[in-house]
């Protein structure tokens, strides 16, 4: 049971890593972009 936990937390933290990896070039692009042309639309909302 212990050996199963650890594989799990391992995974989770793999998959976290995957995630912040995978999203912070999104992210960025999103921001160049919304800073660019999406910023008047936000203050106006």
């Amino acid at each position: 049971m212990h050996m199963f936990r650890a594989i799990a937390d391992v995974l989770r933290q793999i998959g976290g890593a995957i995630a912040t990896v995978v999203t912070l070039p999104f992210r960025a692009v999103a921001r160049l972009f919304g800073g660019a042309s999406g910023s008047t639309r936000s203050r106006r909302a």
